[in-house]
């Protein structure tokens, strides 16, 4: 049953097998997560302009597919809180992996010759990408994606702090404020499902805008969008 804070709205009862702290269809009648929904945009807008410059200065197609992935991930992201349907949901989830897999690739071929292709980590992770979907799609169990999830992002870390500790000492700045404002963003993630509850019943006595701002799964959103922005500009 859904909560009492809870309502009706135009796409019907949620069949995702989440659900996030934000009230639903507490808005508008077409959004059922509307700040979760909207705060997606930080995923959307800023990676479209990095892929147009990637495209404009002929960088490699690497760069690109990493700004395409990361829109790609915000628009899952915003039908999935938008609507609170299954499907959603893994058009959501589903590209968070198959993002860091290109992020992955991205890193590990930062010390590559120009417009050459590693085909053995190509494969592992479309494979990893592969069995991963799969898995999911017949487990339906969030704990295993996000597990999976961490595991990359774990990855992407410890790369991402080699090579700005020992090889390009210069983006030590950058490297450092992508990761703290992605922790960020993961502190309150956790925030958001802790303390649910009373984040609901501090909202029932606050002005509808001040209340916006108890949105933590939204601010996870941008956070973790302006992180991934910066990460791919290191």
């Amino acid at each position: 049953m859904a909560p009492a804070a809870d309502r009706e709205g135009y796409w019907g009862q949620p069949t995702s097998t989440l659900e996030w702290c934000e009230e639903n269809y507490a808005v508008s009648y077409y959004i059922a997560e509307f700040w979760n929904t909207v705060s997606n945009l930080i995923f959307i807008l800023p990676p479209i302009y990095g892929a147009i410059q990637t495209y404009k200065d002929g960088l490699e197609k690497r760069y690109l597919a990493a700004y395409l992935c990361l829109t790609a991930v915000g628009l899952g992201s915003w039908c999935f809180h938008m609507t609170l349907k299954y499907e959603m949901q893994l058009l959501d989830e589903l590209p968070m992996i198959y993002s860091c897999c290109v992020f992955v690739y991205c890193l590990y071929e930062c010390f590559k010759y120009k417009n050459t292709v590693n085909y053995p980590l190509l494969f592992l992770l479309i494979t990893y990408s592969f069995v991963v979907s799969i898995v999911y799609l017949n487990l339906k169990e969030p704990v295993f994606h996000q597990i999976m999830y961490g595991t990359l992002v774990s990855i992407i870390v410890l790369r991402s702090v080699y090579i700005v500790l020992w090889v390009y000492p210069w983006l030590r700045g950058l490297g450092y404020t992508s990761l703290t404002v992605f922790l960020m963003g993961f502190f309150l993630w956790n925030v958001d499902n802790i303390f649910c509850g009373k984040l609901r019943a501090l909202r029932e006595k606050m002005p509808p805008v001040l209340g916006a701002v108890t949105q933590f799964h939204a601010w996870w959103h941008i956070l973790t969008g302006l992180g991934s922005y910066l990460h791919i500009l290191l």
